[in-house]
This record gives structure tokens, sequence and C-alpha cells, in this order.
């Protein structure tokens, strides 16, 4: 068995949609980043690539690659769900933290954690995803932007 940690962090762009966990959350401005800037699945992919030691998203995906400009990170999640059956592992839980003032995402958790999910091939009940504030601390207090954090257990499949 392994565990993986992974954590990501972008600023809020005005005239970007907000994707977190794959979904638009309805929101006056987005995540500033190469790809959709989906800071929940980037984070994610990063535990999960962490915990097979094959490196982090960056070595993955560049962002000076233009294949990767605007790409869904659902897309790439579903690429690391490849590379982790191929070098033969398997999620075994999945638990996330988004961390940011605003726009509140309660409501969109569900259809995030299906959308994960779904991309890695397990059950909606492996991944958890949570929110949280830091009450006006540091700059996701501020509102510059978003973070997220996730730890992964993978085991030998």
């Amino acid at each position: 068995m392994r565990v993986g940690l992974g954590y990501d962090m972008h600023a809020f762009q005005e005239g970007r949609p907000l994707v977190l966990g794959g979904v638009v959350v309805p929101s006056d401005r987005g995540l500033a980043g190469h790809s959709d800037a989906d800071v929940l699945v980037h984070a994610l992919m990063d535990a999960i690539i962490g915990a097979m030691r094959a490196g982090d998203i960056g070595k993955h995906f560049p962002d000076a690659d233009p294949a990767y400009a605007g790409i869904s990170s659902l897309e790439l999640l579903s690429q690391v769900a490849d590379l982790m059956a191929h070098e033969g592992w398997r999620l075994v839980d999945a638990d996330t933290v988004l961390v940011m003032e605003a726009p509140k995402v309660a409501a969109f958790r569900e259809e995030m954690r299906g959308n994960i999910a779904e991309r890695l091939g397990v059950a909606v009940d492996s991944i958890g995803v949570k929110a949280t504030t830091t009450e006006g601390l540091d700059a996701t207090g501020r509102g510059e932007g978003a973070a997220a954090h996730a730890v992964v257990m993978l085991e030998r499949a």
C-alpha cells in the first residue's frame, strides 16, 4: 500500500469559468491556469502520482505544452487513472479539501464526487470532498484564489 499527498493553488481571474471537481460553479470569476485550473482535481492527481512515486502533474502535463491549454482536468484525471492501472495500482480511498472563501460549494459536492469517482473507476464512497475557509487569513482568505489538499491510499492491483 502507498499513501500520496497533493496540494494545488490558483489565483482567481476574471473572464474564466470556475471549475471545481469537474463542475462549473456559478461565479463572477474562475481560476487562472494553463488547463481549466481545477485545483481540486489537480491536488488529487498530484496525490495519486506521488503515491505511485511517478513525479508530479508538472512532469506528466507540463504547462508549457500547448496540448494541455484549456484541457479539462477530468480528462487529465482519466489519463492518471490509466497510468495508475498500467503501473499496477488501484485507488482504495481519496479524501480532499477545497480551501476558499467564496463561492460556497456544498450544493455541488456530490456531483464533484461522482465526476471524480467515474474518472477513476471507483465507487463514489471512495471519494471524499470537503470545503473550508481560512476565515479571512492568507491569500485564499483574502479571496485572491483557491487551494486544495488531497490524500490518497493506493494498493497493488
